[in-house]
């Protein structure tokens, strides 16, 4: 995932964004009382708004991870596991009203998206009827442009709140490999392995289809949001301590696949 710029400060005069002193950054991220490093889902077509959401949201404290519109989003969805996603209605290549419905239509046994990941509207339509059809699609909240970039944020924070303590449901089971895709807690023969964010993104991306070989390119686009794959060591390197984390008791979970990428095993002891 490619996290926005956490120094900046962006803003803008009229349409509703606003300027924020350093003193006040540090007061939001004081009252915020979460978790950390939360992932939000920004997903924007106006690369503007885009920018200034993906700025000041990381600026709070939260990773951001960016979509222009419906097929980019869902590919994230499945592949990133944001923790909440802020969606526009008025997308290039669809309405969010479709993604806000696929999201709560989502399997939660077998799926890879969360059905209760929590959903906030951002959107230019202001009727009524605009705002109870994004209800009736599953959003958690609505909210109108221009907005203010204060309110959004408290508003974030109490859909987290909210979300945070709900009952895990839909774990993962591959071999003696066990992961709970809502509490991000990984097991091995009942064991509990630490993993950091992006491993654990790793892996559950790889246990989306078991035995199927992710491509560098795909495992690089989904957790990482790289555009350019570039010569970058990013996926190997998070590999590698997956598999020691993983393989601590002799089994052995991540198969690189030469010149390909890597697939994820049902484990057994290493031989």
């Amino acid at each position: 995932m490619i996290r926005s710029v956490s120094g900046a400060r962006a803003g803008r005069t009229g349409g509703g964004f606003g300027h924020r002193g350093e003193g006040e950054f540090c007061a939001l991220q004081a009252l915020a009382g979460m978790e950390p490093r939360a992932t939000i889902l920004v997903v924007e077509d106006h690369g503007a708004t885009r920018t200034f959401l993906a700025d000041n949201l990381a600026a709070d404290g939260y990773d951001v991870i960016k979509a222009e519109g419906l097929s980019e989003a869902r590919h994230l969805l499945e592949r990133a596991f944001p923790d909440l996603a802020i969606v526009d209605l008025g997308l290039e290549d669809g309405d969010g009203l479709d993604l806000l419905s696929e999201v709560r239509a989502a399997d939660r046994i077998a799926g890879r998206v969360d059905p209760d990941l929590p959903l906030l509207v951002l959107s230019g339509r202001v009727s009524e009827l605009d705002r109870l059809r994004g209800f009736d699609r599953g959003c958690d909240d609505y909210i109108l442009k221009p907005f203010s970039y204060h309110e959004l944020s408290a508003r974030v924070r109490a859909l987290l709140r909210r979300t945070r303590h709900r009952p895990p449901t839909g774990r993962v089971r591959v071999g003696s490999l066990e992961l709970d895709p809502l509490s991000r807690q990984v097991w091995v023969r009942g064991q509990p392995v630490a993993l950091s964010k992006k491993e654990y993104a790793l892996l559950r991306a790889l246990a989306g289809e078991p035995t199927r070989v992710f491509t560098r390119e795909e495992l690089l686009r989904g957790v990482w949001n790289f555009r350019a794959m570039g010569t970058t060591r990013t996926l190997d390197s998070h590999a590698f301590r997956l598999r020691q984390k993983l393989g601590q008791g002799g089994d052995r979970f991540v198969i690189n696949v030469w010149g390909v990428g890597y697939r994820l095993v049902d484990g057994g002891l290493e031989r």
